[in-house]
């Protein structure tokens, strides 16, 4: 502020002209050598250094539509917190939004002003935002249009080839938009972004502006007028607006980022900008000469700042510097890093509870900029860089964006704990493990799991490996702690009923952000989820039989977006809804309205249903020996034995059983008459992998059905051996398996039982063999019991709870 009033610019308030604010910064260098000043005295504010009076100030610069003195909702922007006589501001804060009991001053559009409480700005700002901060709004008319300078000039529409060809330029650079959305806001949009979304608006508003022959507009328009039934059926009816989060205005680049603090009175996000520079200039090295020099090989990209808000930590402002990896080669080196499956996350939970060993967790910050940069990379310094901008920086480090970060991050991590002697398993290459003796002397296995960033170490004393990784990387927040959330889902401890501690999963939080999500999407068109689903899906609907309408473009995809949240929901523990995704899953390609009603309520029975834990029960099973025969198979299966890898570790710590239930649904589905394959499968009393999927092939009795079913299910048992075999788990006897169909039953465990049908040969066969090599050993479940008929059947109420009781909680 001092140093535009020393230029006599025009200052009101707490409000700079934005013209004046720009062309000081285009114009002066002390905004360079502001940068420098603060960067190189590390006059950088970390979270602990704000005042309680800036966090205090959640809600000042949101901008969304507020109520208005008892009228219908308006267009504003909170502008400062309200204070009594005495100048103490009104209200305290509470973390509990509905209990905020601050108030702020409001300014509408039209300038009116209005006294609103916290809670009210809060319930307005979440049910506009979905659970990203991204607000969705209606298009309600096209105002004005503008470009900066660069866009393609009318003597420049066409490229011309050597044969004497031409054709037009298909660019739209340069080009702006004002429009009016439907809840009062105005916003300048990317030409390029609005003809994807509004092209017949954006076409009628051209031919009025006379703007139909300018080459931004003339390549595309006469497809758009020529389709215009077409377009109008499949285009989307909402818009994403770009410009904001949670309300909070989003800069697009540092000098955005200045002039917004000036607006607001603070320095929020020049800190952010600070803060990011310092931790990734490590990445950069400044090249000396021109780019004439730059040895071959090496090629150019832009970098550039991204801004966020972050919700949970007081929405503060984050920036991100990210490399245009897209504008690059594919790297000759390898660029693939895989993460830790979830199963084996499962496993490993399992096994330290079943060994009383600890977990504790930790994340990597800045992960990628530690590891080199494996490709020749250089850029132009921008303005975030201060007095450095202009000059030739050559990418040191595995700078976020490009293309080879990842594998070069992982690699890293991989070296680093190969150090410490731990190596990873063959059966999933980010389980890590080291063979470590207890006090006692019990010998066992220390884990570390690896999900990009996110580490979890299994030991008896995890301290010792989050140490070492403290020395060779920075902690987020220096923290080491039990895990409390883990790839999306929550992570408690409860007891099982020997009373020993075990770690339970839950996807309550992802649910709750999930139905809020769905809420407020159908709030904006007057509808509600329905208030009573006892079950998933409605009582007697079937997938397959619907013949409602086909959705259009927009319904596609929400429904695609609905079923891949829903997917997520059961890879994390709710199994509860397994078989109708699964159900729902197989109309992807071409959805109906009835389709996408029964999504929303499963929403609906999620909404009612909110919690549903899994624990990882390290408890013996304790299955009953006179259920399961043992006959002689070596006149059938000679020699056969269990496959046993040659490499496999030494067997370390308490044993493992594996328990399998099995289940199939006839000719299921009623349309093609397809049977449903139901598998649930555990590791002592805990539930690691869930299956439920249509059969690919028609099967005319339910011998033939079921005797399938077992045949996938031995598939994954194997599967399931071979990576507790891997991990180091001694197991305990063949795998027990459950299923309820006598024949099946009578035909894999009685030698002398003889094939029917050479059609049902290799799962006959496949079986069998499994038996007579002690993989697995079977037994006949009633199906009153069968576990895993809920993944196959859809049946009622009190069915589903007596089933669901026996592993959930």
């Amino acid at each position: 502020k001092s140093k535009l009033n020393e230029k006599n610019r025009t200052y009101d308030g707490n409000k700079p002209n934005p013209e004046d604010w720009a062309d000081y910064f285009e114009n002066d260098d002390d905004f360079n050598e502001e940068f420098n000043r603060v960067f190189d005295n590390n006059d950088i504010k970390e979270a602990d250094d704000y005042t309680p009076e800036v966090l205090e100030d959640t809600y000042l610069n949101v901008e969304i539509a507020m109520p208005r003195d008892g009228d219908g909702p308006s267009y504003g922007r909170v502008i400062k917190r309200l204070r009594d006589a005495n100048g103490i501001p009104i209200g305290t804060a509470n973390d509990n939004p509905i209990l905020d009991s601050r108030v702020y001053e409001v300014e509408y559009q039209d300038g009116y002003k209005a006294a609103l409480a916290a809670n009210a700005i809060a319930i307005n700002m979440f049910a506009q935002v979905d659970s990203e901060g991204n607000r969705h709004v209606m298009f309600d008319q096209l105002l004005d249009h503008r470009t900066d300078g660069t866009q393609v000039k009318l003597d420049d529409a066409f490229i011309h080839s050597k044969n004497g060809g031409r054709r037009r330029r298909e660019t739209t650079k340069g080009w702006e938009l004002l429009i009016q959305w439907k809840d009062g806001s105005t916003t300048w949009e990317k030409l390029k972004d609005l003809k994807e979304c509004y092209p017949t608006e954006l076409t009628d508003y051209a031919t009025q502006c006379n703007l139909a022959d300018e080459p931004a507009f003339a390549w595309w328009m006469p497809h758009v007028v020529k389709k215009r039934e077409r377009i109008i059926s499949k285009v989307k009816s909402k818009y994403w607006i770009r410009t904001h989060k949670f309300g909070i205005k989003i800069p697009k680049n540092v000098k955005e980022a200045k002039l917004f603090d000036m607006e607001n009175g603070n320095t929020l996000w020049w800190d952010s900008i600070l803060k990011e520079m310092k931790n990734v200039m490590i990445a950069f090295e400044e090249f000396e000469g021109e780019v004439k020099d730059i040895p071959p090989g090496y090629q150019k990209v832009t970098c550039h700042l991204i801004f966020d808000i972050k919700m949970g930590e007081n929405f503060r402002r984050k920036a991100r510097m990210v490399a245009g990896g897209h504008q690059t080669t594919t790297p000759a080196v390898l660029t693939y890093a895989s993460v830790v499956s979830r199963d084996s996350v499962r496993i490993c939970l399992t096994i330290a509870a079943l060994n009383n060993l600890r977990v504790l967790a930790c994340d990597i910050q800045n992960a990628y900029l530690t590891a080199p940069c494996r490709e020749k990379i250089y850029t132009i310094a921008g303005a975030e860089f201060g007095s450095n901008q202009g000059k030739i920086m050559i990418i040191t480090r595995a700078l976020y964006g490009l293309k080879s970060s990842g594998a070069a991050f992982r690699a890293l991590l991989a070296e680093v704990l190969w150090d410490m002697s731990y190596r990873p398993s063959r059966a999933d290459p980010d389980v890590y493990m080291r063979p470590a003796v207890k006090a006692d002397g019990f010998k066992y296995w220390e884990y570390v799991l690896v999900y990009v960033d996110d580490v979890l170490s299994i030991s008896n004393d995890p301290e010792s490996t989050m140490a070492g990784l403290q020395r060779k990387f920075k902690l987020k927040d220096d923290k080491i702690e039990e895990p409390t959330m883990y790839l999306g889902a929550s992570l408690t401890k409860m007891n099982n009923t020997e009373n020993k501690t075990c770690w339970a999963m839950s996807s309550d939080e992802y649910i709750q952000a999930a139905v809020k999500n769905v809420e407020s999407v159908l709030n904006k068109d007057g509808l509600r989820l329905k208030p009573k689903c006892c079950t998933p899906m409605a009582n007697g609907y079937r997938p397959e039989l619907d013949v409602s309408c086909e959705l259009k473009a927009d319904g596609v995809q929400y429904y695609q977006e609905l079923i891949g949240v829903l997917r997520w929901a059961v890879e994390i523990g709710r199994v509860d809804i397994l078989l109708e995704v699964s159900l729902l899953s197989q109309h992807l390609a071409l959805p109906r309205e009835g389709h996408l009603e029964q999504v929303m309520h499963i929403f609906g029975y999620l909404k009612i249903h909110k919690k549903l834990r899994l624990m990882f029960d390290c408890g013996d099973p304790q299955h009953s020996e006179s259920r399961f025969k043992n006959y002689d198979w070596f006149d059938f299966y000679r020699g056969s034995e269990e496959a046993i890898p040659s490499d496999q570790p030494e067997a370390r710590g308490l044993c493992a059983s594996v328990s399998i239930f099995v289940d199939a649904d006839l000719a299921g589905d009623k349309r093609n008459r397809r049977s449903q394959t139901g598998i649930l499968i555990f590791v002592n009393k805990a539930p690691i992998h869930w299956y439920s999927k249509r059969q690919p092939t028609v099967e005319a009795s339910t011998f033939g059905a079921e005797f399938r079913a077992m045949k996938t299910g031995v598939e994954m048992v194997e599967s399931l051996r071979y990576k507790l075999r891997m991990f180091g788990v001694p197991i305990d006897g063949p795998a027990s398996v459950f299923c309820d169909n006598e024949a099946v039953y009578k035909n894999t465990v009685m030698p002398e039982s003889v094939l029917k049908k050479k059609h049902h040969s290799i799962a006959y066969h496949r079986c069998r063999e499994a038996v007579a090599n002690k993989t697995i050993r079977v037994a006949k479940e009633g199906t009153d019991t069968n576990l895993s008929d809920v993944f196959t059947k859809l049946m009622s109420a009190p069915r589903r709870t007596f089933l669901l009781d026996r592993f959930t909680y």
